[in-house]
C-alpha cells in the first residue's frame, strides 16, 4: 500500500503539473502583494503595510484588507469635495440673503418675502430691480430720483 501512489508521484506529467501550480501560486502571490499595495496606497490606507500583510499572510492578509479598505480613492474624495464647494459657490452667486433676516432672497427681488425690508428700488423707466444707491439705471441708462 506505501508504493502505490509512487508511479504516479513520479512521473514526469505530475512533477510538471507540481511545478506549475507552484509558479502560478508564486505569481498570484506577488501580484496580490502589489494590488494590494497600490490599492492600499491609492485609497490612503498605508500601501507599505497592507503589501506587507498580505505578503506574509497571503490569503488571510488579502481578504482583512478586502474588509477594511476605504470605500474610495483620494482623488475621487478630492474631486468630490471641490465639487460640492464649486455648487456652493454658484449657488451664493446665483442667491443672496437679506440683509435682516438673512433668508435667501433672488437678486431682482425688491422686498425680502420674509420681513419686508426694502432690497431694491424698480427703475423709473424700464422697471428693473436697481440697489437702493445707484442713480442711474444700467439697463436703460435712466436717471433716478
Amino acid at each position: 500500500m506505501e508504493g502505490i501512489l509512487d508511479p504516479i508521484l513520479q512521473s514526469g506529467e505530475f512533477i510538471l503539473l507540481r511545478n506549475l501550480c507552484t509558479l502560478f501560486f508564486i505569481v498570484l502571490h506577488i501580484a496580490l502583494t502589489f494590488w494590494s499595495y497600490r490599492d492600499a496606497d491609492r485609497r490612503g490606507a498605508m500601501g507599505w503595510f497592507w503589501a506587507l500583510a498580505v505578503f506574509l499572510f497571503p490569503l488571510a492578509g488579502w481578504a482583512v484588507y478586502l474588509v477594511v479598505r476605504p470605500p474610495e480613492f483620494i482623488d475621487d474624495a478630492h474631486e468630490r469635495e471641490l465639487e460640492i464647494r464649486a455648487k456652493e459657490v454658484a449657488l451664493q452667486r446665483d442667491f443672496e440673503s437679506c440683509p435682516s433676516c438673512r433668508q435667501p432672497v433672488e437678486k431682482d427681488f425688491l422686498i425680502c418675502p420674509a420681513c419686508m425690508k426694502k432690497l431694491r428700488k424698480p427703475c423709473i423707466e424700464c422697471d428693473k430691480a436697481l440697489k437702493l444707491n445707484w442713480k442711474v439705471c444700467p439697463f436703460c441708462k435712466t436717471k433716478q430720483q
